[in-house]
């Protein structure tokens, strides 16, 4: 999978999950693959260049479902550029780690947008 951003596209969602085990257990089920990354804080596995994340801390952090993350070369410019269009800032960019920067908005509805600029 190419890293490129140039045209933004979701490539990632995350689920907020209560049980990190059962979540990893099912999601290892349905995909047929173990996931590539596993620690406490999170777990992510890679299906055909589509990241799927598990968060156990998803819910501390006001998400009540999966997020699309939008794939984006300049995380801060295009959160400004939603803002500008109406979106609430849900939160603010973080380094998740390795340079790895994400934000989420919500839209008039409600509706959670992440975003994702890889590292």
């Amino acid at each position: 999978m190419t890293t490129s951003t140039a045209t933004p596209s979701i490539r990632t969602v995350i689920y907020p999950v209560s049980d990190l085990d059962q979540a990893k257990a099912l999601f290892g089920a349905i995909l047929g693959t173990a996931p590539v990354m596993d620690q406490p804080y999170y777990v992510q596995f890679n299906a055909d260049g589509q990241e799927i994340g598990l968060d156990p801390n998803g819910a501390g952090k006001g998400l009540t479902g999966p997020v699309g993350y939008w794939h984006v070369s300049d995380i801060r410019t295009t959160l400004d550029k939603l803002v500008a269009a109406g979106a609430k800032e849900h939160q603010g960019v973080q380094d998740v780690g390795g340079g790895r920067l994400v934000a989420i908005v919500a839209d008039a509805a409600g509706n959670l947008i992440g975003l994702l600029q890889p590292a």
